[in-house]
């Protein structure tokens, strides 16, 4: 399995396919990787006769330096992942000098206001981070198509944003959310989770689910409230936000539009680890 740690190496290696016209699938990963990463590439496969995974924790996404230093780190692990799914499947794990030669700040972006809602809210320049580092890695691999999971929905509105603003020629997928026996959304973060803290946290998406259905006869404020008082009883959890926004704007619903599609979106602490989820309410 090819592995690159400097993007020259990685340009130079990617080039060598230029003549043959192949499509480049691309799969930008912070590592720590689990089936849902997996089926991104598994997904890019099916489409693309080259797959670039890249594994690069950004601290510019990171608004908490201890959610930065906590973040998992599993580049041995993950390596033998990607070569279980296929070892042709290129992996660039670059080192932060790689990326920001010397210059680890963000670049502001203007997202047509996708970027103050909910994750906006509670993280402060997050999806700064977020445009700087997908545009270097898009800029660096040049791929054709670029796979995103739906579990970080904003972010992959976000994506979308950038390429359409910035005309980045790069088709953005968005991939379904890969769950947990227990329907805990799959996530890097998970890892960090005790083995009560992991089952227990099933709370997160019975919730959504639960909220699916009562929006079907309630508005989203009653929603809201109720989830609210849900949490309330759960000691080992702290809802940081619920939210229900329309899909394509992510402005929150204060009424009910047939015209649109609805999403309900949940960020949870559990034991000052932080877990989101969302589900679509259609």
């Amino acid at each position: 399995m090819p592995v690159f740690v400097k993007q020259k190496e990685l340009k130079a290696h990617l080039k060598s396919f230029s003549h043959t016209k192949k499509t480049i699938g691309f799969v930008p990963t912070m590592g720590a990787l689990h089936q849902g990463h997996l089926s991104l590439m598994e997904e890019s496969m099916k489409n693309n006769p080259i797959t670039v995974v890249s594994i690069f924790v950004n601290p510019t996404q990171f608004n908490n330096p201890d959610d930065l230093k906590k973040y998992p780190r599993t580049l041995e692990s993950d390596i033998e992942k990607i070569n279980s799914v296929n070892s042709d499947i290129i992996v660039y794990a670059p080192s932060v000098e790689d990326i920001y030669d010397g210059n680890t700040v963000s670049t502001s972006f203007d997202y047509d206001g996708l970027e103050f809602q909910m994750e906006g809210k509670h993280r402060p320049g997050h999806f700064n981070g977020v445009g700087t580092i997908v545009k270097k890695l898009f800029e660096i691999v040049e791929p054709n198509s670029a796979y995103f999971g739906e579990k970080d929905f904003q972010q992959l509105a976000i994506v979308k944003k950038l390429v359409e603003k910035y005309h980045i020629p790069v088709h953005i997928v968005g991939c379904k959310i890969h769950r947990e026996a227990n329907g805990l959304a799959m996530s890097s973060r998970n890892e960090r989770l005790s083995a009560e803290e992991r089952s227990k946290a099933s709370i997160i998406y019975k919730t959504l689910k639960e909220a699916k259905k009562l929006f079907g006869t309630k508005t989203a404020a009653e929603v809201s409230k109720w989830v609210t008082k849900t949490f309330e009883k759960q000691s080992l959890f702290e809802l940081e936000y619920f939210e229900i926004a329309d899909e394509a704007t992510l402005l929150p619903c204060k009424r009910k539009s047939k015209s649109k599609n609805y999403r309900a979106f949940i960020a949870v602490f559990v034991n000052n680890i932080r877990l989101i989820d969302t589900i679509s309410l259609k």
